[in-house]
């Protein structure tokens, strides 16, 4: 659930970005449109205003220049050695996209109508009537979309091309999505899907009018402008897949962080009841009703004192981390006592600790479930008393014991080891050791140094 979550979160992210791309690398066309859009309203008001006006005609001799521009020229004084590009006065400037969509060539004798002239500069070919005394019919530009279809088409290109680019620098590969090595895969992936989006981006046909892709333009198969368009949304989808890639690694450190937090607890709260089983409280209560049918008041008292030391120690260090090996022991030879009741003569526990490590620690509650383990796995009769070893060899606590299996063995899920190795590693970052032979089984505890105030 939660990795369908942050599916969807990037997914809305991705159409918001791809959104903003999309509008910012149209932003010059939306603005023609605009412009045009309040020229036109322009030209509509001026009409209305002025319901006389009617566009003026002219009549002349067309000169296209080098560059493919032209000039009409009005009079009869044009001198041929002077140049067309000189011509300036009573002349109709023709734009090289009028000379192109009516296929004018140079020194066509040409009736049209026109833009009038704004100041000094000169009037603007707009309908070309009539081509060397023959009417001419009007190019297919009236086959052109609709200016809003335009922007349409334009748009829904350039946001399915962001859309696509950051799909792509944003999907994850395995475990090292978020490597060095996977995000420069994934940036060379959308660079070659922007190459071959290239040929399918959109474009007007300015000779029929018609929406074709670039790879259908024979004229000009290199568009500057579409290239500037693509390139600019592959460099957004770069810069963002690298934010992104910082982003979700952070997030995913402090989801990591949070779950090791939760595993601790729980795993805190699971060792405190486990501690506390109904079946070692039971127990115990039964070897103190031994001691009181006994009448061996002495016995029965010491043992409560062992008793309650052991479930006061277990409740205080269950919300601990940490603790010296002094506690640690003092614990250990209360929580033996409790079996030496009911194993009377028949379970011993040999300690040799070095007092130099007594202010050394390690995790709290770490030799109840090795105690417990050795207890219950292992025959302990009169005749084969059981031995529980607990000594330090150097900065190291081995606790070790000579395998003597039940001829019924009780069930093992080795559950207690596994939380003791996992506490261990958490809390100290170091592996306890344990060592199974068949005659002997030991666990090696690494202790902590204590830290200097």
């Amino acid at each position: 659930m939660m990795n369908f979550k942050l599916k969807q979160s990037a997914a809305v992210l991705n159409i918001l970005i791809a959104l903003v791309v999309t509008l910012v690398v149209n932003f010059s066309y939306l603005l023609s449109m605009m412009v045009e859009r309040r020229e036109t309203t322009e030209q509509q008001r001026m009409r209305n205003e002025r319901p006389f006006f009617v566009k003026q005609h002219r009549k002349g001799l067309l000169r296209i220049s080098r560059d493919g521009y032209g000039y009409l020229i009005c009079e009869r004084h044009f001198s041929p050695a002077e140049g067309v590009d000189s011509i300036r006065i009573d002349s109709v400037y023709a734009t090289n996209r009028k000379i192109k969509w009516y296929n004018l060539q140079d020194g066509d004798s040409i009736v049209c109508t026109i833009f009038p002239s704004k100041g000094d500069s000169n009037p603007v070919m707009d309908e070309v009537i009539m081509q060397n005394g023959n009417e001419i019919t009007a190019p297919m530009i009236f086959d052109r979309p609709k200016r809003n279809q335009d922007v349409a088409v334009q748009l829904l290109y350039y946001f399915l091309l962001s859309l696509l680019l950051m799909t792509i620098i944003t999907a994850r590969v395995g475990k090292d999505n978020y490597s060095t090595k996977s995000y420069l895969q994934r940036c060379a992936l959308a660079l070659v899907a922007a190459f071959v989006c290239y040929f399918f981006a959109p474009f007007i046909e300015w000779q029929t009018g018609r929406v074709l892709m670039m790879f259908q333009n024979k004229y000009m198969p290199i568009d500057l402008i579409v290239i500037l368009k693509c390139t600019m949304a592959l460099v957004v989808a770069v810069l963002y897949g690298r934010i992104y890639g910082l982003m979700s690694k952070q997030q995913e450190i402090l989801l990591e962080n949070e779950r090791l937090r939760n595993e601790n607890l729980q795993t805190r709260y699971d060792m405190l009841m486990g501690q506390i089983s109904p079946h070692f409280f039971f127990n115990s209560l039964n070897s103190l009703s031994m001691l009181v049918r006994e009448n061996d008041s002495e016995k029965a008292l010491a043992y409560i004192d062992q008793l309650s030391y052991t479930f006061r120690y277990i409740i205080q260090n269950g919300q601990n981390t940490s603790t010296t090996l002094e506690e640690e022991m003092l614990f250990a030879k209360a929580y033996g006592e409790l079996f030496k009741v009911r194993y009377a003569d028949k379970l011993f526990f040999d300690i040799e600790i070095d007092p130099q490590y007594e202010k050394w620690t390690l995790p709290a509650l770490s030799l109840q479930p090795l105690i417990g383990n050795a207890v219950k796995h292992n025959t302990i009769t009169r005749k084969q008393p059981f031995h529980v070893s607990i000594r330090t060899e150097g900065p190291v606590l081995v606790v070790s014991n000579r395998k003597r299996p039940k001829l019924e063995p009780e069930p093992c899920t080795g559950i207690g080891l596994k939380n003791l190795r996992s506490r261990w590693q958490l809390i100290t970052g170091q592996d306890i050791e344990i060592i199974e032979t068949d005659d002997e089984f030991t666990v090696r505890l690494p202790l902590q140094k204590p830290i200097t105030r």
